[in-house]
């Protein structure tokens, strides 16, 4: 049979295949803001105690939202960095390439002055200006903070010592070089740090790294007392800077070096790298494994003296991770305010769900008692010198709050990836890069159970630090009975510590709990510190284990007010 014949009726035209490409309801660009400017509590923090500084940190602050700064940040954590061992002609040149966005980012920190401000200022807080800095500059790339904070305590380590005179002069430099010229002909240098070894970690009193006198010369106008050291680090950051202080025993004690990349001669120094970490996160940084063969370094302090040395630059890399982590925890909400806000589900913006708004709320909560409590120690900083009541309380603080900023930043991480669902589990987009980022500072300069047992050591060689934390709390109490109550209870609590280890932790985190809650009462606004108050210091069922379980007493409103107050406008 015939087919049947096609009817001559007009056909409909073909749906647009293109039409299902048309993009809508995706959250806009977390770009076109300051994070400076447009930070109330960090803005004011600047206002109140350094003022001098508001244009610098308005200045990055602008990086951390310029979408062609934001690009050089994803190149250099999509390039990793590149072990070269030898050249073309077969010599050993143990070097590290990176992806120029890497040395373009350095650049911009090193001209912003975030390694240097602290020591070149002359204006009052000097050390909290630089705080906010680095704060700022952890929210524009963090694999760039780890050099950034290196240089800045490297500083401590040189003044002191006349043979480094000249590594002094030249880590205040503000013109980055990538370069293997020797330090009189470079405009700065970059700093590392070498110390923990395969079957030691944390504790350097296991050091095995030994260091045998070679001889004393002249180096750049003083006398340089010069060792040869035999061993091997475990984890070596940045090892292609200019120059790294490391540890070595000497007739078994250990003792501070400082190694130099280049000699005097200029010839290399025999600085092994043994092989490139492949971390988790923080992939823009190279971190390695080195060996020390008849390695010349320059011997920082006396002999057996370096753990005391070293401890001397702990207390402000300490900070720095501090500080750090409360700036990469504000980046996340940031990403997690703009990607609610400008996404809607369900009828309403994200922001607007009442599930989402406590979830934000929330963590903007924590967030600004994180950011006021590393300021806070920043400021005892600048004190150590002339305050002994500052320095007891920097003393105690400082690890303490290097412990619970560097572990609440990985729960922050967690909820502002939830925020963004599916989008912040990929690659395109900063907030994957950052979740991955965020566990690093609460294992590097010390574990959370290193810093808990560093905050119990201070208290009891020192019963000052102590009683300068408790005075610390004195100008507030009687502000709310809330807050009264905890610091009562505190006290029995750092009793029972001081006798027994196993409660190092829970006390170290009432410590935090406890200065966050004061920040709040002289800084913040009512809504954050009712919030704080019923949540954090709370009991019963004011909050829960997880981001978003404000609880009842906590209002939607509340929750608005305190959502409006973190965002950064657009």
């Amino acid at each position: 049979m015939n087919a049947p014949i096609p009817s001559t009726t007009a056909l409909e035209p073909a749906p647009d295949r293109y039409a299902t490409h048309v993009v809508r309801n995706q959250a806009a660009m977390p770009t076109g803001f300051s994070a400076f400017d447009d930070d109330v509590v960090l803005k004011a923090a600047i206002e109140r105690e350094a003022p001098w500084a508001a244009s610098r940190c308005s200045a990055i602050g602008k990086l951390a939202g310029d979408d062609a700064v934001q690009e050089l940040a994803r190149q250099a954590n999509r390039n990793d960095p590149e072990l070269k061992t030898h050249d073309r002609f077969g010599n050993r040149i143990d070097w590290v390439e990176l992806h120029p966005a890497w040395h373009a980012l350095m650049s911009l920190a090193w001209k912003h002055e975030v390694p240097t401000l602290s020591w070149t200022s002359k204006e009052k807080q000097p050390h909290f200006a630089r705080a906010v800095l680095s704060y700022l500059w952890n929210q524009v790339e963090q694999g760039t903070g780890c050099p950034t904070g290196m240089a800045y305590a490297s500083y401590a380590g040189f003044r002191h010592e006349p043979a480094l005179k000249i590594w002094a002069e030249k880590s205040l430099g503000t013109v980055y070089e990538n370069s293997r010229h020797e330090v009189a002909d470079k405009p700065s240098v970059v700093i590392g740090y070498a110390m923990t070894e395969k079957q030691g970690g944390s504790d350097l009193r296991e050091t095995q790294t030994t260091a045998v006198f070679s001889h004393s010369a002249d180096y750049h106008g003083a006398t340089a007392h010069w060792y040869e050291l035999s061993g091997h680090k475990w984890f070596c950051s940045v090892p292609q800077s200019d120059g790294f202080f490391t540890l070595a025993k000497v007739d078994g004690g250990v003792t501070c070096f400082f190694l130099p990349r280049t000699l005097p001669d200029g010839s290399h120094n025999r600085f092994f790298i043994q092989r490139l970490k492949d971390k988790a996160g923080n992939r823009s940084n190279a971190s390695s494994e080195v060996e020390y063969s008849g390695t010349l370094a320059i011997r920082v302090g006396e002999e057996g003296a370096g753990l005391r040395e070293i401890l001397s630059h702990s207390h402000l890399t300490r900070l720095d991770f501090a500080v750090g982590s409360a700036g990469l925890m504000r980046q996340m909400l940031t990403l997690a305010l703009n990607h609610a806000t400008t996404r809607n589900g369900f009828g309403s913006s994200l922001a607007r769900r009442p599930m989402m708004a406590n979830v934000l709320a929330d963590m903007a909560v924590e967030v600004e008692a994180a950011t006021l409590m590393a300021l806070r120690i920043a400021r005892a900083t600048d004190h150590i010198d002339t305050d002994p009541q500052e320095k007891a309380f920097a003393r105690v603080t400082t690890p303490m709050a290097k412990y619970f900023n560097c572990s609440r930043v990985v729960a922050v991480a967690n909820e502002a990836l939830q925020c963004h669902g599916g989008n912040g589990f990929v690659e395109d987009g900063p907030m994957a890069r950052l979740y991955r980022e965020a566990p690093l500072n609460s294992v590097w300069e010390g574990t959370a159970n290193m810093m808990c047992m560093d905050v119990r050591r201070a208290m009891l060689k020192n019963a000052a630090c102590r009683d300068a934390l408790f005075a610390e709390l004195a100008d507030v109490r009687g502000q709310d009975a809330r807050f009264d109550a905890y610091v009562a209870a505190m006290g029995p609590l750092l009793d029972a510590m001081l006798q027994d280890e196993f409660l190092a932790r829970p006390a170290a985190e009432a410590i935090a709990r406890s200065l966050q809650g004061a920040e709040l009462l002289r800084h913040s606004t009512p809504e954050v510190i009712d919030v704080f108050m019923k949540t954090r210091l709370g009991n019963g069922m004011s909050w829960g284990a997880m981001f978003g379980s404000l609880g009842p007493g906590v209002t939607q409103a509340q929750a608005d007010i305190i959502v409006e107050r973190a965002r950064v406008k657009r």
